[in-house]
């Protein structure tokens, strides 16, 4: 008698977005069934237009505030990836209950349904800005320090998943991600991802605008990469566990900027942000066994040669990244 071989379904929440649809690709590539939900915010669905025609993707416009806890489409469903909910700093300051509802509230509504099919194993898309200003190499133990509502609802996200591993025994796992960056990183909306501004104002010939004086760092992760510390992360046997996800190895702005060439003009530089970020990944690579495989430059250089990709992102200028920034000069104080 043939053994009937179960099959490997995997759902990513928010898969139509920038890391998202990378972890969707590299789930079908080891050849798992994969779902998606996504609400489509920004016409991301592009993202994963190279996939319409494969037998092993299905895809649901969905909100996670709306998920019922019954909802079919997590039916069989083996490994959940919630990477669904909204990002960028300005707006959540405007906005902060819109935050706490996706990213805290929506994230219990997913816990409940992968709570109620019994998945495998929940795999949560944390921020490392939980971590505030901390300008050293930190690890997982560091003091949680939020400074804005974005930062304190992924936090809120991340501590609720945890509870949901403690309390009903799901198999839970986070991520903490640093600063992600690759092909497919978002292009429009609100003022934020450094790439995407970078990007159209080299197309556009404008000056890159450089917040400060440009020294401040960022631990620069590969898009790939990170979808790699996914998978790892939902087929491991451990739970209850949090790992941080970046290069280990800081990138200053100046240098990207330098990178990708062309003038430069400094804007004033903003209150609430760190001069570093910088992941200690002794755990995610001895736990997991880890590695990021994508180096900065190469990563850098991988994009310049899709930039016009960017051609259709916004252009942001001086004066409109001062108007944009606004709220973010009322209510974040620089800290002392």
């Amino acid at each position: 008698m043939i053994k009937k071989i179960k099959k490997k379904i995997a759902l990513v929440t928010g898969g139509a977005g920038f890391i998202g649809s990378h972890l969707v690709d590299l789930l079908i590539s080891k050849n798992y069934e994969v779902r998606v939900i996504d609400n489509l915010t920004g016409g991301r669905l592009k993202n994963l237009s190279h996939h319409k025609k494969n037998k092993k993707f299905k895809f649901k416009k969905l909100d996670i505030n709306k998920i019922q806890k019954n909802e079919k489409f997590f039916k069989n469903v083996k490994y959940v990836y919630h990477l669904a909910g909204i990002g960028d700093i300005v707006p959540s300051i405007e906005k902060p209950s819109d935050y706490l509802m996706t990213n805290a509230q929506g994230t219990v509504k997913v816990l409940e349904v992968s709570r109620f099919f019994k998945i495998k194993k929940f795999v949560y898309a944390a921020s490392s800005s939980c971590y505030g200003i901390n300008n050293k190499r930190i690890d997982e133990k560091e003091k949680i320090s939020p400074q804005y509502p974005y930062a304190l609802s992924k936090n809120l996200g991340e501590q609720i998943a945890l509870h949901w591993n403690k309390v009903y025994n799901l198999p839970v796992n986070s991520i903490r991600i640093f600063n992600a960056y690759g092909p497919r990183v978002r292009t429009s909306g609100a003022y934020g991802a450094v790439f995407g501004v970078f990007f159209k104002q080299k197309l556009k010939n404008f000056p890159l605008t450089i917040v400060g004086n440009g020294q401040q760092s960022r631990d620069f992760i590969y898009a790939t990469d990170v979808a790699e510390a996914f998978f790892k992360a939902s087929t491991t046997s451990l739970s209850g566990e949090v790992f941080n996800l970046g290069n280990d190895n800081p990138q200053s702005v100046n240098t990207l900027a330098k990178l990708i060439g062309g003038k430069k003009i400094f804007i004033p530089e903003r209150p609430g942000e760190p001069k570093i970020t910088w992941a200690n990944t002794n755990k995610i690579k001895k736990k997991l066994k880890w590695r990021p495989k994508i180096k900065f430059f190469d990563g850098v250089h991988m994009m310049l040669k899709e930039i016009d990709l960017w051609k259709d992102a916004p252009l942001w200028k001086k004066k409109s990244i001062k108007i944009a920034t606004k709220s973010w000069f009322k209510y974040l104080r620089k800290k002392k």
